[in-house]
């Protein structure tokens, strides 16, 4: 998953991703091929929707269809000024594009209005592989848990602990069934973490996460699943270990255990 910051704010030393997230995706796309290709999450209300969708749908075209995209209105007032875009008008304008950015991949020569204009005439290209893009909501951006039901392919929110989590998805799965017949959108989640070397140092409390040893954060992730947690974004920003070791750690020792114990139980394993 691609992270983005606009702009950057006075009082922050250090800056991890800092490069336009879909230049990155295009130069981490020509890297692999097979992995899913996300963001977490593009700030609609600051960006054209006709760009977005351009943008996007030449990501997954170049990737060949690997692009899950998060969106959400987003949660910084100070750069809102500079894109001339009023920060109570965040919600309503990230219905308004969305709404375009799905019109615009959708139909050939769309007919379009919208605050920036009309389109009439001319068509958006490329289009996105032929599954499309899912759309996955970051937080609930201003919105009703009904109306991401209705309009996303599942629901991205923060870590919380799992006994929280658990009535977080039970809302997010009621919420679906008074718009769906049935409540099978899958819930995601971020996890910061410090992975020690100690594997079985106990979980001590972070932002957003944990300082903790792997098999504790094998304990920690079974729970996750349990609760309903379907898809897992790892987030090494303030781990203290260099990042290689961590994602060969994880993928040696973590991943395998965590699908070990949840497979056979539910009959698909928590996806990291």
């Amino acid at each position: 998953m691609v992270s983005r910051r606009a702009l950057a704010r006075p009082g922050l030393r250090r800056y991890r991703q800092v490069y336009d997230p879909f230049v990155y995706l295009g130069h981490i796309a020509a890297r692999t091929r097979t992995i899913a290709l996300g963001t977490a999450a593009i700030i609609l209300p600051l960006r054209h929707p006709l760009h977005t969708a351009k943008a996007a749908a030449s990501v997954d075209r170049l990737s060949g269809g690997r692009l899950v995209l998060g969106i959400a209105s987003g949660d910084r007032p100070s750069e809102f000024p500079a894109f001339g875009v009023p920060w109570a008008d965040r919600a309503a304008a990230f219905r308004e594009n969305l709404a375009v950015f799905r019109q615009a991949l959708a139909e050939s020569f769309p007919e379009l209005t919208s605050r920036y204009g009309q389109m009439r005439g001319v068509d958006l290209v490329p289009k996105a592989c032929g599954r499309g893009i899912p759309v996955l909501v970051t937080g609930r951006s201003g919105q009703s848990l009904e109306w991401i039901a209705e309009q996303a392919q599942g629901w991205l929110s923060y870590p919380r602990a799992p006994d929280a989590q658990s009535q977080t998805i039970a809302e997010w799965r009621q919420a679906q069934t008074r718009v769906r017949p049935v409540a099978d959108l899958p819930f995601g989640q971020s996890l910061y973490i410090d992975l020690l070397p100690d594997p079985d140092a106990p979980a001590l409390p972070m932002h957003l996460g944990y300082r903790l040893g792997r098999r504790p954060l094998v304990r920690l992730l079974v729970q996750l699943h349990r609760a309903g947690v379907a898809h897992l974004i790892f987030n090494l920003k303030y781990g203290r270990r260099p990042a290689t070791d961590v994602m060969h750690e994880l993928a040696a020792e973590v991943l395998p255990a965590v699908h070990a114990a949840t497979a056979p139980a539910q009959g698909q394993a928590l996806a990291i």
